[in-house]
């Protein structure tokens, strides 16, 4: 798997402020995290209670992977279990604790071409993902530039609380989607919390964000006008994937 290069980090930094652009109401106050593979052994991730507007390279910690990959693979662990392990998994005994989504980013970054993570909660695409239109959102697309960007579908999760919880589920989703699918999503969308979105590059998981932003305005837009929305038919769908003009146009954009 390639990893990112020397300037990961300030391209890191740079898609957390991103992300955090308060008009752009994606997260707020510390909401959201983000993360990069550093090499083959560790990763960069938020840590608890940074702003991902204003973010610095103090707000990140570099964790070790197989520390918290071995968390998925646990029954039972109390929250202190599991903040002592996000603690133990630091390479820098004096860095800040990572967040405790830091072992879903753990899991993601192990996927082939993503070298990073972008997961915010943004205000359009809660506004559907706190209804019964949730998994539609993610197993339906609306306009060409949606599939380009956000794939064919997204990984749907339902509700799992905050943490080890719901890194295995998002393990659990993740890998049913690759075997139904036979390739890494774009986009994950998780019920009444948010959406994560991962890529090869930091373009990639903005290009996805904003599209999936955007797709979340346009149906709420439909559903609001009292007509029933008119989705593309799966053909239409794989037809766009498929187009060798799209797959340029994905590689132009960085995705």
């Amino acid at each position: 798997m390639p990893s990112p290069d020397s300037t990961s980090l300030d391209r890191l930094l740079d898609l957390s402020r991103q992300l955090g652009r308060e008009e752009r109401k994606l997260a707020i106050l510390g909401e959201g995290n983000t993360s990069a593979r550093q090499d083959a052994a560790s990763f960069w991730v938020k840590a608890s209670g940074a702003n991902l507007g204003g973010l610095s390279s103090a707000g990140l910690t570099a964790c070790r992977f197989n520390d918290l990959l071995a968390l998925l693979d646990r029954s039972k662990m109390t929250d202190f279990e599991v903040d002592e392990a996000l603690l133990a998994a630091r390479l820098d005994r004096t860095a800040k604790k990572p967040s405790v989504e830091a072992i879903f980013h753990a899991y993601l970054l192990t996927l082939p071409e993503v070298n990073f993570v972008g997961h915010t909660h943004p205000v359009a695409v809660n506004t559907l993902l706190c209804t019964a239109m949730g998994r539609t959102l993610a197993r339906r697309r609306i306009f060409p530039d949606e599939v380009v960007c956000c794939g064919a579908e997204s990984v749907y999760v339902p509700y799992s609380d905050p943490g080890l919880k719901l890194a295995q589920r998002i393990r659990a989703e993740t890998q049913a989607y690759i075997r139904r699918l036979a390739r890494p999503p774009r986009l994950i969308l998780l019920e009444n919390h948010g959406l994560i979105a991962l890529g090869s590059s930091p373009e990639s998981v903005l290009a996805s964000t904003l599209m999936a932003v955007k797709a979340a305005e346009i149906l709420s837009g439909a559903l609001a006008t009292g007509a029933r929305p008119r989705f593309l038919t799966a053909a239409q769908v794989l037809r766009i994937a498929g187009r060798p003009d799209e797959h340029y146009r994905q590689k132009a954009l960085g995705l």
